[in-house]
């Protein structure tokens, strides 16, 4: 038996615009997991521990100039350096599956490309809170802009990150669609177009083609 058919958990991250349809497919596929039998940790970013979720409530609420594009990166590390102390890594230790609902792509996403932060400042603070531990899969969730702020819109709240404007989603789509190209080993573009169901099919799929000892018996 090889060491990854040995594996028992994963760390997966769902990325993408606002909109995309990421985090309903997130819940799907932890509900698919758990059924085979697979003890599955969903979380979030900014958020998934106590500290981190004080720091979540800093970032997302309040005008949009609020914080500068450094501010918010350096406060997007530091809520995920304690999300990987606290939550991810413990529950990778055990077997666990962690699915976050976005991790360190999005920084690189909103920060550096759509906010104009110097990606090499975004790619330091990586190496020093993330380090060797980037997720095994990353899919992409990939929707034209109009689309997703128009599904973003239907859910009322408009939140800091949405309310930056069309613009600002062009410049983060076209960034995580880089990413996936600059890292194909670890990161896969799911079409969010259509409905649910027909992402979801797509999205378990892709899983159990990069993933496959999630689903031997």
């Amino acid at each position: 038996m090889t060491k990854e058919q040995m594996r028992t958990g994963a760390f997966i991250s769902f990325e993408g615009g606002d909109g995309s349809g990421k985090t309903t497919q997130m819940a799907r596929l932890a509900d698919a997991l758990r059924g085979l039998g697979h003890e599955v940790v969903a979380t979030r970013e900014p958020g998934g521990s106590a500290g981190a979720e004080l720091i979540r409530k800093l970032i997302l609420e309040g005008d949009a100039d609020r914080w500068s594009p450094l501010t918010e990166a350096l406060l997007m590390f530091a809520a995920r350096r304690d999300h990987l102390e606290r939550t991810i890594l413990p529950a990778l230790a055990r077997g666990a599956v962690v699915i976050t609902d976005r991790f360190a792509d999005s920084t690189l996403a909103f920060q550096a490309a759509a906010g104009g932060l110097d990606e090499s400042a975004v790619a330091t603070l990586k190496e020093l809170v993330v380090g060797a531990h980037d997720p095994d899969l990353t899919l992409i969730f990939d929707l034209p802009i109009d689309e997703g702020l128009r599904r973003a819109g239907s859910r009322g709240g408009e939140q800091r990150f949405e309310s930056k404007g069309r613009a600002f989603q062009e410049k983060a789509r076209a960034a995580f669609l880089t990413i996936a190209e600059r890292e194909p080993e670890r990161c896969a573009i799911i079409d969010a177009r259509g409905d649910v169901a027909d992402v979801a099919v797509r999205t378990m799929e892709m899983v159990k083609r990069r993933l496959p000892f999630l689903f031997s018996a």
